[in-house]
């Protein structure tokens, strides 16, 4: 007895969903927590990979993945973003 293979649905993300997605990875990236005027935890980094593991359409992860460690990157060494003191 042969299985009906399902048809796959493939969702097609608009644009501006994109570019929205895009600009949260980048902000998500460069938040770090701070303590004693020592950097200590990339928390954007952090909950940005938890979205994109739990993102819906999955289509350009790979993307997401190099937006967020180069957002992390560049807020690390240039000292731009967000800085949450503890």
């Amino acid at each position: 007895m042969k299985k009906a293979a399902k048809a796959k649905v493939q969702t097609k993300e608009t644009d501006s969903v994109y570019f929205l997605k895009i600009l949260l990875y980048l902000v998500l990236g460069t938040i770090w927590i701070k303590h004693n005027g020592q950097l200590i935890i990339p928390l954007g980094l952090l909950v940005g990979l938890l979205f994109t593991r739990k993102d819906h359409f999955m289509i350009d992860r790979k993307i997401e993945y190099a937006l967020l460690i180069i957002a992390a990157i560049l807020g690390l060494s240039t000292q731009y973003g967000i800085y949450l003191a503890i």
